[in-house]
């Protein structure tokens, strides 16, 4: 039964609330919190919480399973360096900084000073008992050129509620399975087929 004092104590994401807060909600769980447009996704994944979170920490692994994210260059355990793809064929960049941990619990990070999309999220792992962990990301960020980066963003499927939602399914496929289903051939079956 939902604790009716805490409308955010179910499992649903912040994003499919229907409270104008949520927002200000997210805002207020991340230390440095920094962003005016907010993105949420939640995934379950079959594996033990100590398994996931330690497969997430390591910031080198992320590209394998972002879409978007062309590069991290992982300066030290709290800093790190990200190049991610932007619509148009560019790219954007930011250093970022862990301002929060909890081990087996929860990541949150904010973007330093200069970057090309400000931003801060959290990531959260919960023990899910015989299904797994649980895992939320909430991500706060203000898009390049406001509302019409936005729009352009999401045209391009390059919008962060777009691909957070694409990225922790892609990171479920890789934990469970070990790859990651796609219809596109890699570029080994092309060059086995001769294109």
């Amino acid at each position: 039964m939902a604790d009716l004092a805490n409308p955010q104590s179910d499992d649903a994401p912040l994003d499919t609330s229907k409270r104008s807060a949520a927002p200000a909600d997210a805002a207020g769980r991340l230390p440095e919190g920094q962003g005016d447009s907010f993105a949420n996704a939640t995934v379950t994944i079959g594996k033990p919480v100590a398994e996931v979170f330690a497969h997430f920490r390591d910031f080198a692994n992320l590209p394998g399973f972002m879409e978007n994210v062309v590069r991290i260059d992982v300066l030290d355990r709290q800093r790190s360096h990200w190049v991610v793809k932007a619509p148009g064929g560019g790219t954007v960049e930011w250093d970022a900084r862990v301002t929060d941990e909890a081990e087996n619990a929860f990541i949150a990070w904010t973007s330093e000073e200069g970057a090309d999309v400000p931003n801060s999220g959290r990531v959260d792992f919960r023990d899910a008992g015989q299904r797994g962990t649980v895992v939320s990301a909430t991500i706060l960020y203000d898009p390049p050129a406001g509302i019409v980066g936005k729009i352009v963003a999401k045209m391009f499927q390059r919008e962060p509620k777009i691909q957070a939602r694409r990225d922790l399914t892609r990171f479920k496929q890789l934990l469970e399975t070990g790859e990651i289903a796609t219809p596109a051939m890699n570029p080994k079956q092309f060059e086995e087929m001769g294109l």
